[in-house]
């Protein structure tokens, strides 16, 4: 019974290891159909391989989507794999061209001779299939990423190449100033600074100063001595890399020697303007003061320490105006107003005033626009200008005041027939404006005026002819009839300079003598 016992019990344990067995199977393959991912290639596809609907991307293997996400190309897969191939083969487009009716074909790149690329297309259910190898591989079965590997490998020797044949400065350096790379300019340029007989060592040679370069400030010059040659200048531009530092030397030496030549001019033009009596005051597209003369310290009074400060254009104008150089307004909001208006007009170059300031100056301020959206004012003291202005129209109003008390109605024209002065008695005599002179009238207009207010008469020629007589003339006297019947002694005289003087006096009704006036007599009076 013991026997039986243990033989059934076997039996039993046998059929629970093969259930167990058996549902374990059944698990794994649940698992392992679960885990199938639905792609065209099997994740252990070794080749490189797209498959092309057109140009939309159906499918691709790991190497493939890894040589795609390698491609700075913005854009679709196609886009990013044709930027890749155009470089290899030379005849890609001709051939994908002719695939619909070829079916397939195979190029090898010309790119690398030592390791060239070949690439299979065919065409499958009107899907085009592209398969990429290397040539050193065997077959076209290459490793997973060896696509990837050797993007990122051409793509290392470009950035070498584009390094080494930079024409600007690089070099990377340590904390305590060893510099442990640089690139071919920096090289080159440490075999012209290194004296004869030396050579290149590691740590490479300093050409900088490392005060500079160690700053975190942009826009750093400095200079560089060759052991032949002129010096260069260069500017220099470094970053942080971890505990290292990346520094940029781009030359300089135009930007040098614009600036030199800048700075001559200016101090050429500042020369210059120092002879000048107006004060000249020139400033920025920021309206910041950049040049001016001596003159402007006399004429505004503002200290040289604080126009060399550059200050604003209102800073300046808030400085003359407190030293009473400006016209004063009623209110400081109605003077800044006038003061943008006058900054605007400048701009413009439309802006030109005459100051009337309360110490008794005038000046005449002119603005005018420079290049780059600068703006330059002048200051000129036209004090003893305008008071011998005022004294000339002072005198001329006297002078008109005294010929308009003369009795005889006169009138002068100069040398070229242009109407020049009258006084009160020929207005009132001839109906005409009392500021005749201001006008353009001749003395031909003139004379048709008057002929149309006297009889017939042959005078107006002969006194057209005598006007316009540059030789020896005589004063000769002359009568006229107005319409309304009164009688008028008439006397034309020349006068200095080729002028004509005429005067006309009506007879008295008594019929008295002629009572002309000699025009001498009568310039003496006025």
């Amino acid at each position: 019974m013991q026997t039986n016992w243990a033989t059934e019990l076997f039996l039993v344990s046998i059929a629970l290891v093969a259930a167990a067995l058996a549902i374990a199977g059944i698990v794994f393959l649940e698992r392992r159909g679960k885990r199938r991912q639905v792609t065209t290639f099997a994740e252990d596809t070794a080749a490189t391989v797209f498959l092309f609907d057109g140009q939309a991307l159906i499918d691709s293997t790991p190497s493939a989507r890894a040589l795609l996400a390698t491609s700075p190309v913005p854009g679709t897969a196609w886009a990013k794999l044709s930027a890749y191939l155009a470089p290899h083969f030379a005849e890609l487009d001709a051939k994908l061209a002719r695939l619909a009716d070829e079916g397939s074909f195979t190029l090898h790149g010309t790119l690398n001779l030592d390791s060239p690329l070949v690439l299979q297309a065919e065409l499958r259910g009107g899907l085009t299939r592209l398969v990429l190898a290397d040539a050193s591989q065997h077959g076209l079965s290459t490793g997973q990423d060896l696509m990837a590997q050797r993007a990122l490998a051409d793509e290392l020797d470009q950035l070498r190449d584009t390094v080494a044949r930079a024409p600007f400065l690089m070099w990377r350096e340590r904390a305590n100033g060893d510099i442990i790379w640089a690139n071919a300019a920096y090289m080159l340029q440490a075999t012209e600074v290194l004296g004869l007989g030396q050579d290149l060592t590691w740590p490479l040679p300093r050409l900088f100063e490392r005060l500079a370069t160690a700053q975190n400030v942009t826009g750093q010059r400095q200079k560089l001595m060759p052991r032949q040659g002129k010096p260069a200048w260069y500017d220099l531009t470094g970053f942080a890399d971890g505990e290292d530092r990346l520094t940029f030397a781009s030359l300089a030496d135009q930007a040098v020697h614009a600036e030199t030549a800048l700075r001559d001019f200016m101090m050429t033009l500042t020369k210059t303007f120092a002879h000048l009596h107006v004060g000249l005051a020139i400033f920025d597209k920021d309206r910041q003061l950049i040049l001016f003369n001596p003159a402007l310290l006399d004429l505004t009074g503002l200290p040289a320490e604080f126009l060399a400060m550059r200050p604003s254009l209102l800073s300046v104008l808030d400085g003359m105006r407190d030293r009473n150089m400006i016209p004063e307004p009623k209110d400081y909001r109605t003077w800044r107003r006038q003061m943008t208006e006058m900054e605007r007009a400048a701009a413009s170059g439309l802006y030109e005033e005459t100051w009337s300031l309360p110490g008794g100056q005038t000046y005449r301020v002119i603005g005018r626009p420079h290049p780059n959206g600068a703006v330059a004012l002048m200051f000129e003291d036209i004090s003893g200008e305008m008071l011998r202005t005022r004294r000339y129209r002072a005198d001329l109003e006297l002078s008109q005041a005294a010929m308009d008390e003369v009795e005889e109605a006169f009138a002068v024209f100069s040398s070229a027939g242009h109407f020049v002065m009258s006084n009160a008695a020929y207005a009132r005599l001839w109906q005409t404006e009392p500021d005749m002179a201001l006008t353009d009238e001749t003395l031909r207009t003139v004379c048709a005026q008057w002929r149309a207010q006297c009889a017939p008469s042959a005078i107006w020629g002969d006194l057209e002819a005598f006007a316009s007589n540059t030789d020896d003339r005589t004063a000769w006297l002359a009568e006229l009839r107005l319409l309304d019947g009164r009688l008028i002694d008439c006397r034309f005289a020349p006068l200095s300079g080729g002028a004509t003087m005429t005067v006309f006096r009506l007879r008295d009704a008594a019929g008295g003598p002629k009572a002309v006036t000699n025009p001498d007599t009568l310039l003496k009076r006025a």
